[in-house]
Order: C-alpha cells, then sequence, then structure tokens
C-alpha cells in the first residue's frame, strides 16, 4: 500500500468550498460522461452514523478507455468499472473506491478534512496513528505554480489559469507571487490517499501511477474550482442539491440511451 498525504490551500472559506466542491463534481460528471462512459449516480442521500452526518453518494465509474493499456490487456473486457462510496460530513469526508473484478485485491480510500483559516502548516490534521505517519509521504500543491502538464488530460487555460483569472463577483484573483501566504480568505483540504492495488509484478508500477492521476486530478479540480467562482459564488446548499438532482436525472437518461443502443447492436 502506498500513501501519501496532499494538501491543496484555496481562496476560499470552508462553507464557500463546500458549495463549490458540490458544484464542480456535478459539472464535471456531465462534461465527463458519453458513450457509456463517465458516472452513474445510483444513490445521493443524508446518512447518519454514531459519529457523524452528511451526504452519502454511492456512483459507478465507467472508465474502459482511462485505464493504462498494460492493466486493460490482463482484464476482461467490463472489469475496469469501479464502485465509489462517499461519506460527505463536511469539513471531514471520505471516499472508497473498490473493483468488482479485482474485489478485496484494489481499493483507493481517500479521507479528507477542510480547514478554515489554515495554509497547509498543520503537522498531522487527520490524527492519524504513528504507524501512519510513517508511511505517509506529503505532497503540498500550488494550484498557481505546479506543473500545466496532466497524466489525464491537457490543461485547459480557459479554465485552469488561476494566474490569469479574477472574479467579478467575489472580487479575487488572480493567485500570483506568494499568495498561499496573504490571500485572503484561506482554508486548506487535507487529502490521505491509500492506494492498494495485490496485483503480482504490478503492484508498485500501478500504485506509483494511481498517485499520479490522483495529483493530477486534485490540482485539475482545484484549478477548475477557483475559475468558476463566478458559477458558484452565492449559491447556497439548497442550490447545490437541486442541481445534483438535475444532473443526476440527465445522466441516467444518458446512460439509458448508452444501453438500449448497446442492446440493438
Amino acid at each position: 500500500m502506498l500513501i501519501k498525504e496532499y494538501r491543496i490551500t484555496n481562496n476560499c472559506t470552508n462553507s464557500e468550498y463546500q458549495v463549490a466542491q458540490l458544484y464542480n463534481v456535478a459539472e464535471m460528471s456531465q462534461a465527463e460522461s458519453g458513450d457509456g462512459e463517465g458516472v452513474e449516480i445510483l444513490v445521493n442521500e443524508p446518512y447518519e452514523d454514531e459519529n457523524r452526518k452528511g451526504q452519502y453518494t454511492h456512483k459507478v465509474y465507467h472508465l474502459e478507455s482511462k485505464i493504462p493499456a498494460y492493466i486493460r490487456a490482463v482484464m476482461p473486457k467490463g472489469a475496469t468499472t469501479c464502485q465509489e462510496k462517499a461519506w460527505n460530513a463536511f469539513p471531514w469526508c471520505k471516499t472508497v473506491i473498490t473493483n468488482d473484478y479485482m474485489k478485496e485485491y484494489f481499493s483507493v480510500t481517500v479521507e479528507s478534512l477542510h480547514v478554515e483559516g489554515d495554509r497547509g502548516q498543520l503537522v498531522n490534521a487527520l490524527s492519524l496513528s504513528q504507524d501512519i505517519l510513517k508511511q505517509r509521504e506529503v505532497v503540498t500543491i500550488n494550484v498557481a505554480t505546479d506543473p500545466k502538464q496532466y497524466t489525464i488530460q491537457t490543461f485547459n487555460a480557459a479554465k485552469e489559469d488561476v494566474t490569469m483569472f479574477r472574479s467579478t463577483k467575489a472580487l479575487r484573483g488572480p493567485l500570483q507571487g506568494d499568495w498561499v501566504k496573504t490571500c485572503d480568505p484561506v482554508m486548506t483540504c487535507y487529502k490521505l490517499v491509500s492506494i492498494d492495488f495485490k496485483w503480482r509484478g504490478l503492484q508498485s508500477r500501478t500504485e506509483s501511477f494511481m498517485h499520479s492521476v490522483e495529483r493530477d486530478l486534485f490540482t485539475k479540480f482545484h484549478r477548475e474550482l477557483f475559475c468558476s467562482m463566478d458559477g458558484w459564488h452565492g449559491l447556497t446548499m439548497k442550490d447545490i442539491r437541486e442541481k445534483e438532482q438535475a444532473t443526476k436525472a440527465a445522466l441516467d437518461v444518458e446512460f439509458a440511451k448508452s444501453r438500449e443502443s448497446t442492446a440493438t447492436h
């Protein structure tokens, strides 16, 4: 298992981030779905357990074309479908991704904590055990200065150039110079990512590759989050739940069409 803790500082408050994150997840889900691939939302409902209450989601990711060729080559068709279960009790969240084909031999677990007024300097924000602390590698992501080359897809300056974007609603940006030290408001996402791929001969290579994908995803997502500020700024959680419902309805139609098309061929 390869464990890394990613730290991403953002020019917003915690409450703004909660809205912005869900807004961009909905946007991304629709943008990346089509031709039978993408995100299928099975469940999106409130949950409560002995420790927390929040929103539970269960999604299915159809990712055939996005899996590395060397992995697809040894897996049967359709085996690349992944299940994602997430418990969002903001500011704490946990996401677990599994694969029906690999079962207990594959998992990605992301535990996140979002800290208001923080600039990424907490040593142990997630209260990790000494054993995990010894294993983890800390990776700090600066959305303004990190490389603009991606494992998944190329950089889109119109949506992701935080060094040029300025919000007309919030009057924030662009993110330049020592913005992490000076921006106001500010918060940091701490994300502990544990990747376990128990496949002899491929484990080390695949776990390292998947962490590079995770880093690219986090960088890209948070750049888009900042540059989409004029879309989500001022929205309420009620607005977000309505957007999520509309997104699910649109995706349901998309996947129904795809299945119908497959059945007739």
